[in-house]
């Protein structure tokens, strides 16, 4: 729990404070794994076999589908306003 607490704190404070999109994309990714670390956790406490961990093999299909979303998103946004910089992104394409 504790090493779990510990992720999300690095995946919130990477995503709150850095200026790339692809480092506030790893920042979520931690926080996901985090979530991911608890289900496994906690599954030891389940009355069902392996409930915790069949949770945790769905999010993880789960994040791994985002991911690939939204590097896709990154990529033509980067094509589009030749920088990855969240805050420099104001206007959309007509």
């Amino acid at each position: 729990m504790l090493i779990s607490a510990g992720l999300f704190c690095i995946g919130l404070y990477a995503v709150l404070t850095k200026r790339n999109a692809i480092q506030v994309l790893i920042g979520i990714e931690f926080m996901i794994n985090a979530a991911i670390l608890n289900f496994v956790a906690f599954g030891k406490f389940d009355k069902l076999n392996g409930g915790g961990q069949m949770f945790a093999l769905f999010a993880i299909v789960l994040a791994a589908a985002g991911v690939a979303v939204a590097l896709a998103i990154i990529l033509n946004v980067y094509k589009h306003f030749r920088t990855i910089d969240p805050a420099r992104i104001d206007t959309l394409k007509d």
